[in-house]
């Protein structure tokens, strides 16, 4: 990581980090980046909560927000950690190994393909087609719709986190795909 570790933590830091093992088993990854500026990690982390346990949105759909998110930015330590968790809820395993590797997933499960093809849209043209746009609406209501914009978005501000700066992989884990501009970490 490009940081060094927190040796030390403020009142303010070791409440919030405290807070964050409560909820998430433990004060790892992007949350030691985030602590340094613990107004924005308190409010990051309950955005990331929301985003991840009380969506609208089905649990699979919400892994696969942060899959997609992930695989767009590159973000290997993202992909690690939610893998298994969207595989448990329900996602393909075949599917994610496809987008893994820069290729079409091709879901079977019709509403994964529909928020792959939305959030696909939305993260690399900025904008979603009117039939995709219309489809989401039909297959996720209003505020599922809301809350995929805000998973991505709060799940993109994370993959540019972990990158920038250069969060350790997981210590079991390896690189699941290549950065596909040809950055390699030293």
């Amino acid at each position: 990581m490009r940081l060094g570790p927190l040796t030390e933590l403020s009142p303010e830091q070791a409440e919030l980090s405290a807070r964050i093992t409560a909820r998430r088993g433990g004060t790892r990854g992007p949350f030691l980046v985030w602590l340094r500026s613990p107004q924005l990690c308190e409010k990051v982390e309950a955005l990331g909560a929301y985003c991840r346990f009380e969506s609208a949105l089905p649990l699979r759909l919400r892994e696969l927000s942060l899959l997609v998110a992930a695989r767009h930015f590159d973000a290997q330590y993202s992909w690690n950690a939610h893998i298994d968790k969207a595989v448990d809820a329900g996602l393909e395993r075949a599917a994610l190994e496809r987008l893994a590797r820069g290729e079409d997933p091709a879901f079977e499960d019709a509403e994964a393909a529909l928020l792959h093809r939305f959030a696909t849209e939305v993260l690399t043209e900025h904008l979603v087609a009117d039939a995709t746009f219309a489809a989401g609406l039909e297959a996720f209501g209003e505020q599922g719709l809301v809350d995929l914009i805000g998973a991505l978005g709060n799940f993109s501000m994370l993959a540019m986190l972990l990158n920038t700066f250069q969060v350790d992989l997981q210590p079991d884990r390896r690189p699941p795909f290549p950065d596909l501009r040809g950055y390699t970490r030293v």
